[in-house]
């Protein structure tokens, strides 16, 4: 009996030795992105506009807020976005051959299901200021 509690003791500790010994080191590789982040230059003789619109369905600032209006800010045609997180409060100023308030409402629904504007309003001044 002790014979075999030697063996299963010797064999046991030569399997977790030889299985250690397959460790494989992770090959690291850089690779170069190109990333453009520049915008449009916005036309100087286009006919801006101004919207404001309650987003519902947003449930923290730093990612539905902002996820969102990035987004906005990234269309062509759109100097201005701001998501107000605390009010709900979405302000865009567009260029109105470009955009429209239906673009905008798109944009904001592709973003996530859970999204969904109300009380979309063109305004001469938004309400808030930045």
């Amino acid at each position: 009996m002790k014979l075999f509690k030697n063996i299963i003791v010797i064999a046991c500790f030569t399997v977790t030795i030889v299985s250690c010994k397959n460790n494989a080191t992770p090959e690291v590789k850089t690779v170069e992105v190109e990333t453009t982040t520049e915008k449009a230059e916005l036309d100087p003789n286009a006919t801006y506009a101004k919207a404001e619109f309650t987003i519902d369905g947003m449930t923290c600032a730093m990612g539905c807020a902002k996820t969102i209006e990035k987004k906005m800010a990234k269309m062509e045609g759109v100097k201005f976005a701001k998501v107000d997180f605390d009010k709900k409060l979405a302000m865009v100023e567009y260029d109105n051959a470009k955009v429209t308030t239906t673009s905008l409402e798109e944009v904001v629904k592709k973003t996530g299901d859970a999204y969904s504007v109300k009380d979309m309003k063109t305004v001469d001044e938004f309400s808030e200021k930045n």
